[in-house]
């Protein structure tokens, strides 16, 4: 491969997590696997919590792309090396800036905060129906996703904690 299409696959992959990282939040942590992801969105004791072993199988399943594009596939181990990236501005994004797991800064503007203010609102409802905001990077709108918790509220698809005013 060339140097261009190396990096081409590795951004592709990056970008395309995003999506799988949306899909997968809303539909296995917030379905089936929401067993792992419940405790994710309660008080718990303890720094690691049952939604880390998300993270164990995302990585087993990296580190194996790995191996098999080195054996067999190039385009395989530039697209791990691309979910490897996401997963690390993932951590740092969803653990460290909005979980405050790493450090202790709190966004006041720009991009940052309305990403933490985001994940706040999916963080305000209660057990797993309804909800917003399932990305981890691409944020939208606080304003719409209250708008859009509001409506959920009302039309009874889901509970909304009292704090958040929707």
């Amino acid at each position: 491969m060339t140097w261009l299409e190396c990096i081409a696959v590795t951004l592709a992959a990056l970008i395309g997590m995003e999506f799988f990282a949306w899909y997968a939040h809303k539909y296995i942590m917030h379905g089936w696997g929401w067993g792992w992801h419940r405790d994710h969105h309660e008080p718990h004791e303890g720094y690691f919590e049952k939604n880390d072993l998300f993270a164990v199988v995302f990585g087993t399943i990296n580190a194996t792309m790995y191996v098999f594009g080195a054996l067999f596939w190039e385009a395989l181990w530039w697209a791990a090396l691309g979910v490897n990236l996401y997963g690390l501005v993932y951590a740092i994004i969803h653990d460290g800036l909005v979980h405050q797991r790493f450090f202790r800064f709190v966004p006041k503007k720009g991009y940052a905060k309305r990403l933490v203010q985001a994940h706040k609102l999916h963080h305000a409802t209660i057990g797993k129906e309804g909800g917003v905001s399932f990305g981890f990077v691409i944020a939208r709108d606080p304003a719409a996703l209250k708008r859009e918790l509001r409506e959920q509220k009302a039309a009874g698809t889901a509970r909304v904690r009292d704090s958040v005013g929707a």
